[in-house]
């Protein structure tokens, strides 16, 4: 019996993988939304894309390098730190879809303008804050606004990836 056991449990660089592909969907999610359904996304929207592609990037460089011990440690915990922080940025923006209408920050310049006449550093500031047009929920699934959705999507990369810590077999 554990050797059935060990042939279902999966070695980290294939849960990498399925993670990769994960923030894979996530992104496709997203580029529908805003391509299919025409919902424009805000600041915050776009930095947790971006985090988002850069946990499946994590993943994918862990996947494909397929370390030892220690080099798996170093991306599970690498992975589980982007992904936390992506989930922070979605911690804000969930904070700020609940504010009442008198507290919600004016709405800004569109994201492209932004970044063609401000500094670098004033359009990270304006991703990481927010505006009024990130207080606006336009779409819901079972009572919880999208970025209710990709904070559970972080939490489920970030674990995966943590776990990953203690999932390191020695090749056979």
């Amino acid at each position: 019996m554990p050797n059935l056991l060990n042939l279902l449990r999966f070695n980290s660089q294939t849960w990498f993988f399925l993670g990769f592909w994960a923030c894979v969907g996530l992104l496709a999610a997203g580029y529908y939304f805003q391509f299919v359904e025409h919902l424009q996304p805000c600041p915050l929207c776009i930095s947790q894309r971006i985090a988002i592609f850069l946990t499946g990037l994590c993943f994918l460089c862990a996947a494909l390098h397929n370390p030892c011990l220690k080099g798996t440690r170093r991306y599970a915990v690498f992975g589980a730190v982007i992904a936390l922080c992506g989930g922070a940025i979605s911690i804000r923006h969930i904070w700020i879809q609940h504010l009442p209408p008198d507290q919600v920050p004016e709405c800004g310049p569109a994201l492209d303008y932004v970044m063609k006449h401000f500094p670098l550093s004033r359009t990270i500031k304006l991703m990481l804050s927010g505006t009024g047009d990130c207080a606006e929920v336009t779409w819901t699934l079972l009572g919880l606004s999208m970025p209710s959705w990709t904070l559970i999507a972080f939490l489920s990369l970030a674990t995966v990836s943590i776990l990953q810590y203690w999932n390191y077999r020695t090749p056979e």
